[in-house]
C-alpha cells in the first residue's frame, strides 16, 4: 500500500469531524489511514488551529535540519581529534 501523506488541512478536517460525534472506526476507514494515526494525529495536533499546526511542521523540520549539522560537525570534530592524536 502506498504511503500518503495528508496535508495540515486534511488533518484538521478529520480531527473537526470525530469532535463533531463522527465515529473512529468511521472516519478511518473514509479518509483511508489507520486508528493508530488518527490517534496520533489527535494527541498532536489536538486543539490546534490550522496556523499553529504550519508552525509546528516548519519548526519540527528546522529542528531536524540543525540536529543533522550538529552531528556532522561532531563527526568532523572527532575525525580531526584521531588525525591530530596520531600525528603527535
Amino acid at each position: 500500500m502506498a504511503r500518503r501523506r495528508h496535508t495540515e488541512e486534511q488533518i484538521l478536517q478529520i480531527l473537526k469531524e470525530h469532535e463533531a460525534g463522527a465515529k473512529t472506526p468511521d472516519l478511518c476507514r473514509r479518509h483511508g489511514v489507520s486508528s493508530h494515526t488518527f490517534y496520533r494525529w489527535k494527541s498532536k495536533y489536538g486543539g490546534l488551529e490550522l496556523s499553529e499546526m504550519k508552525r509546528l511542521r516548519q519548526l519540527e523540520d528546522e529542528n531536524r535540519r540543525l540536529k543533522h549539522l550538529v552531528a556532522d560537525l561532531t563527526l568532523d570534530k572527532q575525525a580531526l581529534e584521531l588525525m591530530l592524536s596520531k600525528k603527535f
